[in-house]
């Protein structure tokens, strides 16, 4: 079954509505690159709505009734947005899930290293990336330093006009004959990902040259050896109030360096780092903030962290951490306790939201293509992921995904249905396994996407437009599953 182009489709109004969100999306990825940043944005945001903090409500015994808008966080990095509905919560909630992480390199513990006179920050990528396209592109640091004395630094450097910029080096064509023989997986090894952070030596003058060593600071000290790393100290001493030891308590991420911006002549497209899976998870947020009257099933929205890895630790999907969130959801409605808790997961439904393989001309031969993504075709759905054999995948119900196309034509949103390219030609997963250990309906759904995990992706404004209407088509959708969840 072929699908047409939602561009067809489009009014002057809906093409207005349409620019009104993809602008909101550009300007919010490209201030918000990290998860961190993501979910502190996200929750700004979400305050501005109405929303309370459900931890706080939980501490001063406030009861939940239908219309409240909570939200709870964890460690700064996953969060979660419901709105009580008018039915009781046993009856379960409509849930919209996807992940704030990206693919990216991440600075180790003990990163800065001097060679040669250039001074290098040592990296440890995060995610599936190729590691050759990391390699001379314009870099920015994101993240954060934490101190022996409880102060955490907030650290963006590379992003405004005025900032300096990192890079990974390359070696010059004229000397790569070895080099452009090795696979595509050895051209640049991960352990030669260093970032070039700086150039000039610390220059002492008379004074302190002259100087004991006991008369000497520890950067002026390590001038004598390592006099440009110790200038980049320097710096970070001026900047952030650092020594070379804070790095062992430091979260800093390697990001590529500027603003997502329209792609093509047409405009019809978006360029940006980060997309898997902003892609989802911004309209993901826009559609539960968008509800404006009390929905009848309770509306949840979970943002979270660590799926490029597993969905591990306390931040990812696996941790219990959506468990304990809807927990105390009962508890501060007055339906708290074990049973109801598992009778509203098994009776909650989901859309598991995260990007899907586009198909790409310059690379047909690992899609099939009656069962791709197209840009600009709509929202997809994914029945299935996984690899080879569906290993790894939730596989949704017929039923299930019969009444996700019900909701989707109810509501004019174009939509397609893909497979994440040929059956051997590889496969990959989201977080839709771990939430349905619950009993609850998942479907993973999403936007397509060109050149998935490299530095800068490509997304149809289209696709990201017929996302947030289907999400908030589907946070509205009154039916709950017909089938029991639990006797």
């Amino acid at each position: 079954m072929e699908t047409k182009p939602a561009w067809e489709k489009y009014d002057e109004a809906q093409l207005a509505e349409l620019e009104d969100v993809c602008r909101g999306y550009v300007e919010f990825i490209s201030k918000n690159k990290t998860e961190r940043e993501f979910a502190k944005a996200a929750i700004e945001l979400a305050e501005q709505s109405g929303y309370v903090d459900l931890f706080k409500a939980f501490e001063q015994g406030n009861a939940l009734k239908p219309g409240d808008k909570v939200y709870a966080q964890t460690h700064g990095k996953a969060v979660i947005f419901t709105q009580i509905g008018s039915d009781p919560l046993v009856n379960g909630f409509n849930i919209l899930g996807a992940h704030i992480d990206s693919p990216r390199l991440d600075l180790k513990q003990n990163p800065l290293f001097e060679r040669n006179g250039l001074v290098h920050l040592d990296t440890h990528y995060y995610g599936g990336i190729k590691h050759y396209q990391w390699v001379t592109l314009p870099l920015a640091l994101h993240g954060v330093v934490a101190k022996k004395d409880g102060t955490v630094v907030a650290v963006n450097v590379g992003e405004d006009a005025g900032d300096p910029v990192f890079c990974v080096s390359d070696l010059l064509i004229h000397l790569a004959k070895d080099q452009m023989q090795k696979k595509g997986a050895e051209v640049v090894a991960g352990e030669d990902l260093d970032v070039l952070v700086g150039s000039r030596p610390m220059v002492l003058d008379d004074d302190d040259a002259k100087k004991d060593d006991a008369e000497k600071s520890e950067l002026q000290k390590l001038a004598a050896k390592e006099p440009v790393k110790a200038y980049a100290l320097e710096l970070l001493a001026q900047k952030y109030g650092m020594e070379e030891a804070d790095f062992l308590s430091a979260e800093i991420e390697v990001v590529p360096a500027g603003p997502a911006r329209e792609l093509g002549f047409d405009r019809s497209m978006i360029l940006g780092y980060g997309q898997d899976d902003s892609a989802c998870a911004y309209p993901s947020l826009l559609a539960q903030l968008a509800l404006s009257e009390t929905p009848k099933r309770s509306a949840m929205t979970v943002l979270v962290d660590k799926e490029e890895i597993g969905s591990v630790g306390a931040t990812g999907m696996a941790s219990q951490f959506f468990e304990n969130v809807v927990a105390v959801i009962l508890e501060l409605a007055g339906v708290g306790g074990d049973i109801n808790l598992r009778r509203a997961l098994a009776a909650s439904s989901m859309l598991s939201s995260d990007v899907s393989a586009g198909f790409d001309p310059a690379h047909a031969s690992v899609f099939e293509p009656k069962n791709a993504a197209y840009l600009g075709h709509g929202l997809v759905f994914n029945k299935y992921t996984g690899a080879r054999g569906k290993s790894g995948s939730n596989d949704a119900s017929a039923e299930y995904v019969a009444r996700i196309r019900r909701i989707m034509d109810d509501a004019n949103v174009s939509f397609q249905t893909a497979e994440l390219g040929k059956v051997d030609a590889g496969g990959g997963g989201t977080i839709a396994y771990l939430p349905a250990k619950f009993g609850m309906d998942v479907i993973d759904s999403g936007v397509a996407v060109l050149s998935m995990h490299a530095p800068w992706e490509v997304t149809s404004k289209a696709d990201i437009y017929e996302a947030y209407k289907g999400y908030v088509a589907f946070l509205q959708d009154a039916e709950a599953s017909s089938r029991v969840p639990l006797v």
